[in-house]
C-alpha cells in the first residue's frame, strides 16, 4: 500500500472486497428468492423487510470493526509489532463479547421492534421466526467481520472472499432443500443463513491461528488491552453510531412502507437488494479509502493519500452509477428472479426507479467520510451524516409525507438527502485534510 501504482492496487484491493459483500448479502438475497418463488409473498415481505432491523442492532460492532481495521493497518505502517499483536487480542475479544450479546438482544427484542414498526399481522409471525434464529448465528458472523478487517488490515481481502464463496454455495443449497423439499419456508432460509455464517467464523478463525507472527491469533492471550481498545473505539464508535441511527431512520421509512400492506413490503424488499448490492461497490472503494489512507498517513506519504481519496471517489462512482443504470433500466428481469406478482413487482419497479437509480450519488459522503476515519477523524462525518441523511428523512417522513398516500414522493428524500450530505462531508474532508497534513508537514 505504500509504493507503486495506486489504480492497479486499490483495484486488486477492492473487487474482492466487492465480491465479498455480494457473497454475504446473497445469503439475504437467496433467502428473499427462495421463499418469494417457493413460498408465499407474506415469507417474502417477513424475510426481506428485516434488513433494518439487523443493521440496527449488528452496526456499531461493524463500526467498531473499521476502527480496528484503521489501528491495524496505522501500526503496519509504522511497523509496530507490539501494537499489532495487542490489536488482534483486543479485536478476538470483542467479537466473542459483542457475538453473545447480540444473540441475546436479537432474540429477546425481536417481536417487539416488529409490533413498533407496524408489521401487518400476516407478516409478523414468520417475521419474529426468521429474526430469532438468524440471531443465533450473531456470534459466527462477528468473528467473521472482525477476523476479515484483521485481514484487510494486512492487504488480504481473497480469502474472506474465498470464504465466502464455499458458504454462500452451502447456503444456497441448504436454503433450496429447507424450503423446497421439507417446507420450512422462513425457519428453513433462517437455518440456512446461520449455518453459512458458521462456517464463515470458522474459516477465518483458521487463517488467523496460522498466520506468521505479529498477526497470528493466539486464543490464551484473547483479552481486551485498553489503549488500543481506546483508539478503536475512538475511531470505529462514531461509525458504528452513524450505521445504528442511519438504520433507525430507515425503521421508520420501513414502518412507512408497512401502511401500504404485504405487496408494497415484499416489492420494496425485492427492489432493496438490489440496492444493498450497488451499495457494496461503494463499501470496497470505501474500506480501501481507510486502509490506504491509514496506512501512507501512518507513514507520512501525504501526496498519495490524497491521489487515494481522489481515486477511490472516482472508482466508487463509475462503477456504483454503471451497476445502478444496468439493473434500474432492466427493472422486470432483475425483480423477476424474487416473485411473480405483479402487484408486488409494480412497488419494486417504483422503488429501483425512484431510489437506485441515483443512488451512486451516495459516493460523495461515503468516500469522503472513510478517507477522514482513515486519518483518525470520525466523529466529524458522523454527525453530519445523522443530520443530513437521518434527521432529514425523519422531518420528510412526518411533514411531506404525513398526508399522502403517494409511494414514490415517500422515496424522493432518498436522492436528496444523498446530495445535501455528500456536499456536507465533501467540504468537510477538504477542509480537515489540508490542515492535517499542513500541520503534520510543519513538524517534520
Amino acid at each position: 500500500m505504500l509504493s507503486g501504482s495506486l489504480f492497479r492496487k486499490i483495484l486488486l484491493f477492492s473487487l474482492p472486497l466487492l465480491a465479498s459483500g455480494v457473497l454475504q448479502q446473497s445469503f439475504n438475497a437467496v433467502d428473499v428468492a427462495v421463499v418469494g418463488r417457493f413460498s408465499s409473498h407474506q415469507a417474502l415481505a417477513a424475510v426481506g423487510s428485516n434488513g433494518a432491523i439487523i443493521n440496527i442492532l449488528i452496526n456499531l460492532f461493524i463500526g467498531i470493526s473499521v476502527g480496528a481495521n484503521v489501528v491495524i493497518a496505522n501500526y503496519i505502517g509504522r511497523k509496530n509489532h507490539d501494537g499489532i499483536r495487542k490489536s488482534i487480542a483486543t479485536v478476538t475479544a470483542i467479537a466473542l463479547l459483542s457475538g453473545v450479546f447480540l444473540l441475546f438482544i436479537g432474540i429477546t427484542l425481536a417481536r417487539p421492534i416488529l409490533e413498533l414498526m407496524s408489521t401487518p399481522d400476516d407478516v409478523i409471525d414468520l417475521a419474529t421466526k426468521y429474526l430469532q434464529i438468524y440471531f443465533l448465528g450473531m456470534p459466527f458472523m462477528m468473528i467473521y467481520n472482525f477476523g476479515a478487517a484483521v485481514m484487510r488490515s494486512m492487504g488480504d481481502t481473497k480469502r474472506p472472499f474465498y470464504s465466502l464463496v464455499v458458504a454462500g454455495i452451502v447456503n444456497t443449497l441448504l436454503n433450496l432443500l429447507l424450503v423446497i423439499k421439507f417446507n420450512m419456508s422462513v425457519e428453513g432460509v433462517a437455518i440456512a443463513t446461520v449455518t453459512a455464517n458458521a462456517i464463515n467464523a470458522a474459516f477465518i478463525t483458521y487463517w488467523l491461528r496460522h498466520e506468521a507472527s505479529p498477526f497470528t491469533l493466539k486464543l490464551r492471550e484473547t483479552r481486551i488491552h485498553r489503549g488500543e481498545m481506546k483508539k478503536m473505539l475512538q475511531i470505529g464508535v462514531p461509525a458504528g453510531i452513524q450505521g445504528m441511527v442511519f438504520s433507525i431512520a430507515n425503521i421508520f421509512i420501513q414502518s412507512a412502507i408497512n401502511h401500504y400492506g404485504s405487496n408494497a413490503i415484499a416489492g420494496s424488499a425485492a427492489a432493496l437488494n438490489y440496492e444493498v448490492y450497488c451499495y457494496f461497490i461503494m463499501t470496497a472503494f470505501c474500506q480501501a479509502a481507510v486502509a490506504f489512507v491509514s496506512q501512507n498517513y501512518g507513514a507520512g506519504l501525504y501526496d498519495r493519500c490524497r491521489r487515494v481519496f481522489r481515486l477511490c471517489m472516482l472508482m466508487s462512482v463509475v462503477c456504483c452509477g454503471a451497476a445502478n443504470v444496468i439493473i434500474a433500466l432492466n427493472a422486470d428481469l432483475f425483480l423477476s428472479i424474487f416473485t411473480t406478482n405483479p402487484e408486488v413487482m409494480a412497488y419494486g419497479v417504483t422503488r429501483l426507479h425512484c431510489v437506485l437509480l441515483l443512488q451512486f450519488l451516495a459516493s460523495s459522503y461515503e468516500i469522503s467520510g472513510s478517507a477522514l476515519r482513515g486519518l483518525g477523524y470520525s466523529m466529524t462525518p458522523t454527525i453530519l451524516t445523522i443530520f443530513g441523511t437521518c434527521v432529514l428523512r425523519l422531518i420528510w417522513i412526518y411533514t411531506v409525507c404525513a398526508d399522502n398516500t403517494n409511494f414514490e414522493l415517500l422515496l424522493y428524500i432518498y436522492p436528496i438527502t444523498w446530495v445535501i450530505t455528500g456536499s456536507a462531508v465533501y467540504i468537510a474532508y477538504r477542509r480537515i485534510s489540508q490542515k492535517v497534513y499542513s500541520e503534520r508537514l510543519k513538524k517534520v
